[in-house]
């Protein structure tokens, strides 16, 4: 997994309306990707995001993988959802300089089964945000990304941003007690680092996240921490050392109520169940 470790290294260094928040449409030009409305935490990274239904009035939320959660490693098989929390973040402009400091007061949804994510409610609406900082949330795609397709990731720990393709998707991602479902596997060149664990994973032509950063294979060992194996359909596993994974985000479209709850129970939701 992505996280922080301790070693010797350097880090290289729209206006809110009470409707619905404005997202590109087709027609309109999509700004290239920078830092701008990334948070930056302890040990990982994350991403100011908004569901393609959010208001200007809503609570904003905070993005970031399950393995960043506050409390540790999520066990296989746990869902955490509507806890408290007091987890804070710096919120960084296109530079990468930190402009404010967000907090979330409850964990709206956090796994590491099937996906690997962490959803906070922020203290702060949109509009707040957006009036006081100049913010503008992520939409948190809708549809399932495509193979073939450009995708930056910006890290907010690292404040670096990464280009890259989507090579492929693994039906089966395994890495220690975990699997994953229908993970974004990078194309080779694509050579993500610890501390890029959370970062969002953006389309180039939408703009919106389409995925998370989360894990990759550092020594080319088989299923172990820090080496997801890829598992095929009769079983087989396979490691490739270097190559870089995410997770998709659009799952959290299948589970809303019309006022933008998660409900597990709606039919067709695809994320984890306690």
């Amino acid at each position: 997994m992505r996280l922080r470790r301790v070693v010797a290294a350097v880090a290289t260094t729209l206006a809110a309306t009470t409707a619905v928040l404005a997202g590109p449409t087709p027609a309109q030009a999509v700004a290239a990707v920078t830092l701008a409305n990334t948070i930056s935490l302890s040990n990982c990274s994350a991403s100011l995001v908004r569901y393609p239904t959010s208001v200007s009035t809503d609570r904003a939320m905070m993005l970031t993988n399950g393995h960043c959660y506050e409390g540790g490693l999520i066990p296989a098989g746990t869902v955490l959802q509507n806890r408290t929390s007091s987890r804070t973040g710096s919120l960084l402009n296109s530079s990468g300089r930190a402009v404010a400091t967000v907090r979330a007061d409850r964990i709206l949804y956090a796994t590491m089964t099937r996906t690997d994510v962490t959803l906070y409610r922020l203290t702060s609406t949109y509009a707040t945000l957006s009036s006081n900082y100049g913010a503008t949330a992520l939409t948190i795609s809708a549809s399932h990304p495509t193979a073939g397709s450009s995708i930056t990731i910006p890290s907010s720990y690292w404040k670096r941003i990464w280009n890259c393709k989507i090579d492929s998707f693994v039906s089966t991602l395994r890495e220690d007690e975990w699997t994953w479902r229908d993970s974004i596997r990078y194309d080779t060149n694509c050579d993500t680092i610890h501390g890029t664990s959370g970062s969002p994973i953006v389309d180039a032509t939408s703009g919106q996240i389409v995925g998370i950063n989360n894990t990759g294979n550092d020594d080319g060992e088989m299923c172990t921490l820090n080496n997801p194996c890829e598992v095929d359909a009769n079983g087989t596993t396979h490691a490739y050392q270097g190559q870089s994974y995410g997770e998709q985000t659009y799952w959290f479209n299948t589970c809303l109520t019309s006022t933008r709850t998660i409900d597990l129970t709606i039919s067709g939701c695809l994320l984890a169940k306690p």
